[in-house]
């Protein structure tokens, strides 16, 4: 047996103001029944739960224990700036000329904390590709969602781009694909020579073999929550699995990364198919692209659109001066256990 950090405690003069300073830097909200004047504050975010307590006893020394912040979406310089402008003051600048190092700041009632390089930053100092994450199946799953609720009314039985499927298909095949990926990572012991034994079946020949299937009476916006159910599920199973873990693919025997990084090739592209069919617009971020690619398709171009460059990885696009692709797959496993037969 062991145990689980539940939440960091944090021992304060004013718990709510204290909680409210945090809450605007990891950007989180104190809980819905935490007010002025309460003696305790709590503010959970995906990455940490801290639990405010008000004590009569002052800060009288340097804190034995810290917190390390990484941003999310700017440089740390940045969010030094953005964090003293909150009221956070100046502790120590450890920065290096080579844009590495940290800067000590301390909150409201005098906490330090260090404000590290995130990790985008940290690969472009590194010369290292950015690793795809379980927010990266999140937003693109969110992303293709949005994208094709727009036509949540059209007829979703027509082709799916060049597919042999229906777009309805299409999106099953897809929420199908994010749950296998899922379930890969589950077992204590996960399996490198098979595919977790659900049974896949298609429902009509030619079509896709799923163990997963819509309720057509739910309609489009049933089929759509599938496909976000799918897709949270890869992102826990993800975010959760150990680094070390393998499990079995077609592809190579493939790690959570791999898993990852594959549930976003499928969304991305599938949603380009149904997209096609429906006449939905759909493109999407260069940089999420651009991971994939770095991870599933190491020989790729990286002198073009990452966008064209990944459907032309897929067989889906054509790129100036290459031949188009007819056969593909991608490198499932991971990078560093070498080449992939």
């Amino acid at each position: 047996m062991t145990s689980h950090i539940h939440h960091v405690t944090v021992d304060c003069v004013d718990a709510y103001e204290l909680g409210s300073f945090w809450a605007q830097v990891l950007g989180g909200a104190l809980a819905d029944d935490d007010f002025p004047g309460d003696p305790e504050a709590l503010l959970e975010t995906p990455g940490a739960a801290l639990l405010f307590v008000t004590v009569p006893d002052k800060k009288q020394t340097k804190n034995r224990v810290h917190l390390d912040v990484q941003p999310q979406d700017r440089t740390r310089d940045e969010e030094v700036e953005r964090l003293l402008a909150l009221g956070a003051t100046l502790v120590a600048d450890h920065r290096k000329p080579n844009g590495r190092g940290w800067v000590t700041l301390a909150d409201p009632e005098g906490n330090e904390f260090c404000v590290e390089c995130g990790a985008a930053e940290r690969a472009a100092l590194t010369g290292r590709r950015l690793p795809v994450t379980a927010d990266d199946v999140t937003e693109a799953v969110r992303l293709t969602v949005d994208a094709l609720a727009a036509a949540a009314d059209a007829d979703w039985r027509v082709p799916a781009g060049t597919l042999r499927w229906d777009c309805w298909e299409t999106a099953e095949h897809l929420s199908d694909d994010l749950f296998a990926y899922a379930v890969q990572l589950g077992p204590r012991t996960p399996l490198l020579e098979t595919e977790v034994p659900y049974r896949w079946a298609p429902q009509r020949d030619g079509g896709p073999w799923n163990a997963v299937f819509a309720d057509p009476e739910a309609g489009t916006a049933g089929l759509l929550q599938t496909l976000e159910a799918s897709g949270a599920l890869l992102s826990a199973m993800v975010r959760t699995a150990a680094p070390d873990v393998r499990s079995y693919h077609g592809y190579g025997v493939s790690d959570p990364e791999g898993f990852a990084a594959m549930g976003v090739v499928e969304t991305l592209v599938h949603a380009h198919d149904i997209a096609s069919g429906l006449g939905v617009s759909w493109e999407p971020p260069a940089a999420l692209c651009d991971r994939v690619l770095a991870r599933l398709f190491p020989e790729a171009p990286d002198d073009a659109d990452r966008w064209a460059v990944l459907l032309w990885s897929t067989g889906r696009g054509d790129l100036p001066g290459r031949e188009r692709v007819t056969s593909w797959k991608w490198h499932g496993a991971p990078l560093e256990d070498g080449p992939q037969d």
